[in-house]
């Protein structure tokens, strides 16, 4: 089939994309496919440490940064990876836990694993890769009952570490969730797969983010498993101060363009140089989750 005649992938409905991609695809390990994400899933970030530090002038100016997202609304727009940054609030002498990016979230951990759960079961062809991490406050006994969670939110959709990670194999097993656990507690259990690496730029200006993730394509191996690079703009302090009335959401809804064009000229796959998991931020607003899942097709287009 010609290049011409191949139906477009960002065209493909993004709330069950993986089970709509060509058979051709279904036999490549998903470490080898684009697939779009968002960092800090159940929270828009905020740099509360730095404001905090700046005073009560410059956290009125970014209290509105902050918000706690759907995560089915999320799913429905075609995320598949999930950066989950967990945490027990201090003083607090309950099990419950929670999620945490400079503030704690109202929503606990184990009703957002319920909803994704929830979803998962309305999609059974969809595979969701979820990373459990920072661990903000937790105790061995709070790890205990948060493995606890995990078990018993996703039970047989759980896949365990040594399994092949193809479409095809996952389908087929009924496997729906690949568990990353950044902690070494993950060694012990089958089910929890490593951390996985998260290329982060650190910048505010999207051409400075570009130009860090080409530099570190171009010094660095691509990881064997699953990597993450996160297109994820980061305000510093001074920033905020010199765009006081500028939301996080005008920062990146500005910069989509130039980032978007940079995500539409990488590659997936096993070589060097080629990307994986590609997060950003306000998904659901822009064309990120299309663009992401149509650089799949440069792999239809090498096979065929």
């Amino acid at each position: 089939m010609s290049g011409l005649s191949e139906p477009s992938l960002m065209e493909l409905p993004m709330e069950s994309w993986m089970s709509r991609l060509p058979c051709a695809l279904w036999d490549v390990p998903l470490f080898h496919l684009a697939i779009p994400g968002r960092p800090d899933a159940v929270t828009v970030p905020v740099l509360v440490l730095l404001v905090y530090k700046a005073g009560p002038a410059v956290m009125s100016c970014v209290s509105s940064m902050f918000q706690e997202c759907c995560i089915k609304h999320q799913l429905d727009c075609g995320v598949r990876y999930c950066d989950l940054r967990i945490a027990h609030r201090p003083n607090d002498s309950s099990t419950h836990l929670y999620f945490y990016h400079g503030v704690y979230t109202t929503l606990t951990v184990e009703t957002v694993l319920t909803e994704i759960r929830e979803w998962l079961d309305a999609h059974p062809k969809e595979v969701v890769v979820l990373s459990f991490s920072h661990f903000l406050g937790l105790s061995q006994e709070l790890h205990a009952v948060l493995l606890t969670t995990i078990r018993t939110v996703f039970a047989s959709k759980l896949c365990p570490k040594k399994a092949e990670v193809t479409l095809r194999k996952l389908w087929a097993s009924g496997y729906q969730v690949i568990a990353s656990y950044e902690h070494s507690t993950e060694r012990r259990h089958t089910e929890l797969w490593p951390d996985i690496p998260y290329w982060w730029a650190n910048k505010c200006k999207a051409e400075a983010l570009i130009d860090e993730f080409e530099r570190m394509k171009q010094q660095n191996r691509r990881p064997g498993g699953f990597f993450v690079t996160g297109i994820n703009l980061t305000e510093d302090l001074k920033y905020i101060c010199t765009h006081p009335t500028e939301s996080l959401k005008d920062l990146v809804m500005s910069t989509y363009p130039t980032l978007l064009g940079w995500v539409k000229e990488q590659t997936p796959g096993e070589e060097d140089g080629s990307l994986n998991i590609i997060a950003g931020d306000f998904v659901s607003e822009s064309r990120f989750v299309p663009t992401v899942v149509a650089l799949n097709q440069k792999l239809l287009k090498r096979s065929s």
